[in-house]
C-alpha cells in the first residue's frame, strides 16, 4: 500500500491564451506570446510569426490511457484540461488523482527560454510569475509555484528571484543549458547562487528549457528530434557537472538544484565518471575541493531529481540515493500519469520498503519545497 501523503514535484499549469496580452509590460505587448490557430491547430507564436510549438503534447492529460492514438503535437485550446488554467479545477483534479500537493511549472513558458531577445524573455517571465503567484494563492498549502528567471543579465535575474520570493513562489527555474560561453561554471553567476541560497529558493533545470536550439516537434520536424529527445539528459548533466566541478556547492552548501523531468537511471554512471575524472584526471578537473568531498558527495547533498516512471532508476536507488528522488505526475501533459498516478506508483514501487516509498512519493518534495505536512495530512 502506498504512503498516505503523495506530492507531485513536477506538475504544470497551462497559461491562458490572453495571459501575456493582458499582463506583459506595455512596451512588449505587440510582441507578446499568443496562441494562434494555424491549419486547424493552435500554435504558440511570438512576434511576427515565430512559431515555437504546437500545444497538443503539453495539454493532453489522460489520453495515453484512453486514446493513445490521438496524441499529437497538434491541439486546440478548447481541449486543454480546465485544471491547467483554473486553480479550483486544478485542485479538484489533484483530489481525483490522489495527490495532496503539487509543485507547478509552466507549459508554454518552457519554450520561451529559446527567445533570442533577452529583454522580451524577461518581460514574458515577469508577467507569468505574477499570474502564477495569483494561481497558487488559491491554496498556498497545496500549490507551490516555480518562477521563471532569465540569467542573461545576472543582476536582473537576481532582482526577479528576489521578487519571486516576495510573491510567495517556492523556487525558480533557470535554463537547463545556457549558451556555451555562459555555462554555469562562470564567476558572473556567483551573486545569483548566493542569493538563491540566502532566500532558500531551490533552483530547477527543467526539460525543454535550453537557451538555444529548435523546439522538439516544432514545424520542420526531422528524424533528429527523436535523437534529441532520447539524449535530453545530457543538457542538465552538463550543467550539473559545471556546478559541481567549479565548486559552486562547496561555496554555497545550502543551495539546492532540482533536475526535473529527466528521470533517474542516467545518474549512476555519471556519478562514477565524475569521481574518476576528479581523482584520475586532475589536469581536467582544475578546481580542487578544500576537504575530502568528491563530486558524487556534492550530488547527494545538493541535487534532487524529479521523475515520473523510471522503474530502472528505482532499482538503482541505492546508488542514486533515496533522499534525492522525488516523484512527479507531469499533469496536464500527454505523458502525465494523471489520473492513474496511484496505480502507476504502486507498480513501480512494488517491493520498495515503506520508509523509502514515503520519501520518494512525498517526504523529499515536502522537505525541498517546504510543504506543511501536518496541515496536509490533517485535511487528507
Amino acid at each position: 500500500m502506498l504512503p498516505g501523503l503523495i506530492l507531485s514535484s513536477d506538475s504544470h499549469v497551462f497559461e491562458p491564451p490572453d495571459l501575456w496580452a493582458t499582463r506583459i509590460d506595455k512596451a512588449f505587448r505587440a510582441r507578446a506570446p499568443r496562441i494562434q490557430r494555424i491549419d486547424g491547430a493552435d500554435q504558440i507564436v511570438v512576434e511576427a510569426g515565430q512559431v515555437l510549438s504546437g500545444i497538443g503534447l503539453i495539454s493532453n492529460a489522460g489520453a495515453r490511457f484512453e486514446a493513445p492514438e490521438t496524441i499529437s503535437g497538434r491541439g486546440r485550446f478548447e481541449d486543454v484540461p480546465r485544471g491547467g488554467y483554473d486553480p479550483e479545477q486544478h485542485l479538484a483534479d489533484m483530489r481525483l488523482d490522489g495527490v495532496a500537493g503539487e509543485v507547478l511549472y509552466p507549459s508554454q513558458g518552457l519554450f520561451y527560454f529559446r527567445l533570442k531577445d533577452s529583454a522580451l524573455m524577461s518581460a514574458v517571465f515577469r508577467a507569468y510569475n505574477d499570474w502564477l503567484a495569483e494561481f497558487c494563492r488559491t491554496d498556498p498549502s497545496r500549490l507551490k509555484g516555480i518562477a521563471m528567471v532569465n540569467l542573461d543579465d545576472v543582476g536582473d535575474g537576481i532582482e526577479e528571484l528576489e521578487r519571486a520570493a516576495r510573491l510567495g513562489l517556492a523556487g525558480a527555474m533557470i535554463t537547463e543549458l545556457p549558451l556555451d560561453e555562459r555555462r554555469y561554471d562562470q564567476p558572473e553567476y556567483e551573486r545569483f547562487w548566493a542569493t538563491a541560497e540566502a532566500l532558500e529558493m531551490p533552483l530547477s533545470l527543467h526539460t525543454a528549457t535550453r537557451r538555444q536550439g529548435r523546439i522538439r516537434g516544432a514545424p520542420g520536424q526531422t528524424l533528429r528530434d527523436a535523437s534529441s529527445r532520447a539524449t535530453k539528459a545530457f543538457g542538465p548533466a552538463t550543467s550539473m557537472c559545471d556546478l559541481i566541478f567549479s565548486g559552486v556547492f562547496e561555496r554555497y552548501p545550502r543551495l539546492v538544484v532540482a533536475i526535473v523531468e529527466f528521470e533517474l537511471s542516467w545518474v549512476p554512471h555519471l556519478l562514477d565518471t565524475m569521481d574518476y575524472t576528479y581523482r584520475e584526471r586532475t589536469e581536467e578537473a582544475i578546481y580542487r575541493f578544500k576537504g575530502e568531498m568528491r563530486p558524487s558527495d556534492f550530488f547527494h547533498r545538493n541535487i534532487v531529481l524529479s521523475f515520473q516512471e523510471d522503474a530502472i532508476g528505482i532499482r538503482l536507488r541505492d546508488v542514486i540515493g533515496v533522499d534525492t528522488m522525488m516523484w512527479g505526475s507531469d499533469y496536464p501533459h500527454s505523458e502525465s500519469t494523471f489520473p492513474q498516478s496511484r496505480k502507476i506508483l504502486s507498480e513501480i514501487l512494488a517491493g520498495v520498503p515503506a520508509d523509502e516509498q514515503a520519501k520518494i512519493v512525498g517526504a523529499n518534495t515536502a522537505r525541498v519545497y517546504r510543504f506543511d505536512v501536518p496541515r496536509l495530512t490533517a485535511h487528507a
